[in-house]
């Protein structure tokens, strides 16, 4: 009988010091670190929340919540949209569009022949200095709709990100 009191003991420690960590990738902090981190890569200066962006953004994923199609939204900022099943983060879909930076030449400024690397020359863009988030789950499938817009807007033809 102590042994299971203790294993349920345990169980219930674990559950609770895991859970803090999980909803800690959704914070507005923690999309400025996962930004941040990749600007500073590149020598680019840091993005800051701004409530406003991120009000656009709570407003675009509700919109999105019943079907979470990858749509963008046409609004005045620059943005990047992911969908990830069935719980993404921010912070794993800031990183999936980091992830683009092996495709990206700055020499030529171009994505890789049938690659796409937008999504990252956004979250590098320096013009690009402050930024608002939002993550919706998705009625229709259970997944996860994130969205992050840029003000402002980056991916200028003809400019470099950094």
């Amino acid at each position: 009988m102590d042994l299971l009191k203790l294993s349920l003991s345990l169980f219930c420690v674990l559950s609770f010091t895991m859970l803090p960590s999980s909803l800690a990738q959704d914070s507005p902090q923690d999309y400025l670190n996962a930004h941040n981190a990749a600007r500073a890569q590149v020598g680019v200066g840091p993005v800051q929340w701004d409530e406003r962006v991120a009000s656009f953004a709570r407003q675009y994923a509700n919109q999105r919540i019943n079907d979470c199609k990858l749509i963008h939204s046409g609004g005045p900022y620059g943005e990047n949209i992911a969908w990830g099943w069935p719980d993404l983060s921010g912070t794993a879909a800031v990183q999936m569009w980091v992830n683009e930076k092996q495709f990206y030449n700055y020499g030529t400024n171009t994505c890789a022949a049938g690659k796409v690397c937008g999504h990252y020359t956004q979250v590098v863009w320096r013009k690009s200095v402050r930024i608002g988030c939002a993550k919706v789950k998705c009625t229709n499938n259970g997944g996860t709709f994130i969205i992050c817009n840029y003000d402002p807007r980056g991916n200028i033809i003809g400019q470099k990100p950094y």
